[in-house]
């Protein structure tokens, strides 16, 4: 079975980041991830569609089918809109900030979805 990640853009007001880069999608690609990018994505960072084709990535319209993969990178914690594609077999990597969200922890717990916070996450 292939991994499937998917690269929604940012639906919070004034987060122009990505959470993954062309460079990214390229070395997922070589160990045969299939990566979801939602077309412009990365046009905050300056990451135009047309670099993340030639990295490897699937570019599409719809953040459902962004979310419909099996690992979902982020930026930022995901707003109240992005709470109904969360599902068991999930997991979202991204800033939770659990503390400060309790409704995403809610959320994210009421669907079954597992969910890595980078703050957390430690070398």
């Amino acid at each position: 079975m292939t991994l499937r990640v998917g690269v929604p853009a940012e639906i919070k007001v004034d987060e122009f980041r990505v959470a993954l880069t062309p460079e990214g999608v390229r070395e997922l690609d070589a160990a045969g991830v299939e990566v979801v990018v939602q077309a412009g994505a990365g046009i905050g960072s300056g990451i135009d569609d047309d670099l993340y084709r030639r990295a490897g990535a699937r570019v599409v319209d719809r953040p459902a089918e962004v979310w419909e993969q099996d690992l979902v990178c982020k930026v930022k914690e995901p707003l109240e809109a992005e709470f109904g594609f969360f599902r068991p077999d999930l997991v979202l990597f991204t800033f939770l900030h659990l503390a400060a969200y309790p409704r995403v922890a809610d959320a994210l717990l009421a669907a079954g979805t597992t969910g890595i916070a980078y703050e957390t996450v430690q070398a």
